[in-house]
């Protein structure tokens, strides 16, 4: 990537719609405009949408609706364009064609937001917040990283960094000038501060799971023997017949996965053969793929017959007991305590059912939280060694080691704190971030 060429891409997705957006950024952004672009009366004004013609060599294209931007005041930084185009692949492509006839070249995926970065208007937290947004499912998934992109997880990381920046320059000026008498803030007052750190990263850490889930969901595995109802209670779940439902046991004999929305948590949803001894190789492959299933699962929903005799308990962690065909019951039933009864034709139990998932997950202060964290793994990884270095610090002060040892683990963990908002970048990390984004953005 050149910083300094003027980029253009497709904003939109690819198909039929009503409007396609092309972008440009870059110093030869109004020159380009300027040459393909009639307006219909007076010539476009910064932040004001102006209706007129695309040309290409005299011939009209399509008419738009062009907005441009002047540098500084747009999304990366520099002069940026935004035409508005007829949607329509065809037409889009020969748009941005006519564009990178004119001097632009095609953007990489990701270009657009990590010019934004590198001239200042948004740290790395705030970026990776623009494909969390567009990449968010469910209603907490999209409030959490609206939050990010204002900025609440850069600032509670550029405070804890501020903290160790001024606990580091404190240090190493005592060191560097011992005869200015500058306090050391030694013993316990500098121990007190590195342990306010560590409880600013440690709360942070504490919700990385609640990061990933925000993201990626919670991995449910429906587990059970064969026709205890396991089909039945995923297409009641996802609202909809996803699954084939048979009184034949053995039916499903691969692991069917899908993905529901339940009071605003994403959860994938993996219905999965019936647990028993068999000689099918078929049945015996979905035997497998099931034990598969548990394995990776974060909440386990064990399915059994409320019919039939209770089966002998299951010890597993995060693992829902379930009794199914709740409206078939008899007196003579018999059901163990813990079991949350449902049935998977009327409903009942259901609402109840989401509620234990929600707990037995640990989510269920998420959907009520006016503030989500959602640190990523990058976060939590470099959190992890910030955290580790702070340690180093405190427990090289307490042996009376020699303050510079202590300076080094400050300084380290001020370089991973940085690194996550990206004010001691590198390349590496750059590339990594915006290589995940879409086309465009």
């Amino acid at each position: 990537m050149n910083a300094g060429d003027t980029i253009a891409a497709i904003a939109t997705p690819p198909g039929e719609g009503a409007i396609a957006l092309i972008r440009l950024s870059g110093p030869d952004t109004p020159a380009i405009i300027q040459k393909i672009f009639k307006p219909a009366g007076k010539p476009p004004a910064p932040r004001i949408a102006t209706l007129g013609t695309i040309h290409d060599s005299g011939e009209p294209l399509d008419e738009v609706l062009t907005t441009t931007f002047r540098a500084p005041s747009s999304f990366t930084g520099e002069d940026v364009a935004e035409i508005a185009c007829h949607g329509g692949m065809l037409l889009a492509a020969q748009i941005l064609k006519l564009v990178l006839r004119h001097g632009a070249r095609a953007a990489e995926p990701g270009e657009f937001s990590q010019r934004a970065f590198i001239n200042g208007k948004m740290d790395l937290t705030r970026a990776e917040a623009v494909m969390d947004i567009i990449r968010a499912r469910t209603p907490l998934a999209l409030r959490a990283a609206a939050l990010q992109l204002e900025g609440r997880l850069g600032d509670g990381i550029l405070a804890l960094r501020d903290q160790v920046l001024s606990t580091v320059a404190h240090l190493e000026a005592w060191i560097d000038f011992p005869e200015e008498d500058i306090d050391p803030a030694s013993g316990m007052a500098l121990l007190d501060q590195i342990q306010s750190m560590l409880d600013g990263i440690d709360s942070l850490l504490a919700t990385a799971d609640e990061g990933r889930v925000l993201r990626e969901g919670v991995r449910v595995a429906i587990v059970g023997l064969p026709n205890a109802g396991k089909s039945s209670l995923l297409n009641r779940l996802l609202g909809m017949e996803r699954a084939i439902v048979s009184d034949i046991p053995g039916t499903t004999r691969d692991t069917i996965e899908e993905t529901a929305c339940l009071h605003g948590i994403l959860f994938r949803l993996t219905d999965t053969a019936g647990l028993r001894e068999t000689s099918d190789p078929v049945e015996k492959e979905g035997v497998a793929r099931t034990t598969r299933a548990l394995q990776q699962a974060d909440l386990v929903l064990h399915v059994i017959d409320a019919t039939l005799p209770a089966e002998p308990p299951s010890h597993a962690e995060r693992e829902i007991l379930v009794a199914n065909k709740a409206d078939l019951l008899t007196l003579e039933s018999s059901i163990p305590v813990r079991a949350i009864r449902v049935s998977s034709r009327t409903g009942e139990g259901f609402e109840h059912l989401v509620n234990a998932m929600l707990e037995t997950a640990g989510l269920s202060h998420l959907t009520a939280s006016p503030t989500l964290a959602a640190i990523n793994s990058r976060h939590q990884a470099l959190l992890e060694k910030a955290a580790s270095a702070l340690r180093h610090a405190t427990t090289l002060l307490e042996s009376n080691s020699p303050a510079e040892l202590a300076a080094v683990e400050l300084r380290a963990a001020l370089d991973a704190l940085g690194q996550i908002v990206g004010s001691t970048d590198t390349e590496d990390i750059l590339g990594e971030i915006f290589s995940r984004f879409c086309i465009g953005k």
